[in-house]
């Protein structure tokens, strides 16, 4: 593989929950790295996430990290993850877990180009697009 593009989502204090949240809908192996393994001397940052990486059965990496304090971050205005595909029974499950504790900003439902589509921002807030390509008859 020569390259990947695959997203990088930043927190605050709470990156282990959200990838064990991503892991529970998604499945697959979760590595998750603290700052105080990469020897960092502040201890309020020792627990928190430096890196994070889930690589799911279906072939997705996601990453992500807490951010430090002193460090300007604004969650969920700055990245949208899409999910698309033709796999409706597979993309509807991972919709219903990432939007049931979420906020729905359009219901998943067929749309005027022939797919389903819907997005929304979940508990943690990503916001999220799903599409469910139909297929080619």
């Amino acid at each position: 593989m020569a390259s990947v593009l695959n997203p990088y989502i930043n927190f605050r204090g709470n990156a282990r929950q959200a990838m064990e949240f991503y892991q529970a809908v998604f499945g697959g192996e979760l590595r998750l790295n603290t700052f105080g393994q990469f020897g960092s001397d502040d201890t309020s940052l020792a627990e928190q996430i430096m890196h994070g990486q889930l690589e799911t059965p279906s072939g997705y990496t996601l990453m992500a990290s807490d951010t430090p304090p002193n460090m300007t971050l604004s969650p969920g205005d700055n990245i949208t993850i899409s999910l698309s595909g033709t796999d409706g029974d597979e993309l509807r499950g991972y919709w219903e877990k990432l939007s049931s504790s979420g906020k729905v900003s359009m219901p998943l439902e067929k749309q005027m180009w022939g797919d389903e589509f819907g997005s929304c921002v979940d508990q943690f807030g990503v916001q999220w697009m799903v599409n469910i390509t139909q297929a080619q008859g």
